[in-house]
């Protein structure tokens, strides 16, 4: 699949039909929900960005690591780099909902590059780059906070996506803004990342990211994927997490997804023709909740509508499965 992708990639660009692929960088608190693992499928099934390296955030850096490393090997992608963020130590068993996925991984043998120090290799790699990166941040960001606390000047080379916040709209689709978890996580981060000059900001938050899953014929699709390494390690996963979260029913996961929050910040890097955007000052609490504030300290462009949820629901399925290209 992955050759198939580049091939049909190279003869769109020797075609001129589509632009450079973008250099891109995925910052993840993966191993927690599993919203991240099937987002950095999509990241991996998406021709237009040039995936480079995977910066653990939060939790336990060699774990989160494992997880990453294995689906990349998997999918025969041992040239993204993975660098180990800022840790906080040893996970608890009940915090390993993908444990079991790796409990037989060696991450020092990773045939791809290993960075101790994710967070140095990452500040290089901007340094060097001779174009704008795309860093798309699907956690709490301490190591991005870290990055830019260390070599502030690197945020202004890169555009910045990421999956956080509760505008107008809380967990799904309540009313209620809610305080959203990649925020509430870690606030002084959060602020620390949002109040850096990055080159541009976009965020989904729970307004639009709150409510995509896949259900009937597109999870199915994925769903019968056995054939395919990449979607065949992203249902045993889910197969694995489903029973460990508490908030997940028996036979839920042989029905639909959970929901898919980071696969919208994915798409915000390649496409944006099925959002509505907004941008919005605004102010964060020390409880994690964001607050709309014409004098607040930050600003960023939000996508907080759909405007067709069911065809990106559609869109999603097929560029797991091979169906959709650029």
């Amino acid at each position: 699949m992955k050759n198939l992708l580049r091939l049909i990639l190279g003869a769109l660009l020797a075609a001129g039909l589509t632009a450079q692929p973008k250099l891109t960088v995925l910052s993840t608190d993966i191993a927690t929900d599993i919203d991240d693992t099937w987002a950095l499928a999509h990241l991996l099934r998406s021709p237009e960005l040039d995936l480079r390296f995977v910066l653990t955030e939060t939790g336990e850096a060699r774990h989160r690591a494992a997880v990453a490393a294995k689906l990349l090997e998997v999918a025969g992608r041992t040239d993204v780099d993975v660098g180990l963020g800022v840790d906080f130590g040893v996970m608890g068993e009940a915090e390993r909902h993908q444990g079991p996925w790796v409990a037989d991984y060696d991450l020092a043998a990773y045939p791809g590059t290993l960075h101790e120090d994710g967070v140095a290799a990452f500040i290089r790699l901007i340094e060097a780059a001779e174009t704008e990166v795309t860093v798309i941040a699907i956690g709490p960001v301490p190591s991005l906070a870290e990055a830019v606390r260390r070599a502030p000047h690197i945020a202004a080379k890169c555009r910045l996506i990421g999956m956080h916040g509760s505008v107008d709209v809380g967990y799904g689709g309540s009313a209620e803004p809610a305080a959203e978890y990649n925020v509430a996580n870690n606030v002084p981060a959060f602020r620390t990342v949002m109040a850096a000059a990055w080159k541009s900001i976009e965020l989904t938050p729970l307004d639009t990211c709150g409510l995509v899953d896949l259900d009937g014929a597109n999870y199915h699709a994925v769903w019968r994927a056995t054939d395919d390494p990449l979607l065949r390690a992203v249902i045993e996963n889910y197969c694995i997490w489903a029973p460990r979260v508490p908030w997940m029913t028996c036979d839920f996961f042989t029905q639909r997804s959970s929901t898919l929050f980071d696969d919208v910040a994915v798409y915000m890097a390649y496409a944006s023709d099925l959002l509505e955007y907004e941008t919005v000052r605004y102010d964060v609490t020390d409880a994690g909740f964001m607050r709309r504030d014409s004098t607040g300290p930050f600003e960023a462009r939000f996508a907080l509508r759909w405007r067709d949820l069911p065809a990106f629901e559609r869109h999603l399925a097929d560029r797991l499965t091979g169906r959709a290209l650029p």
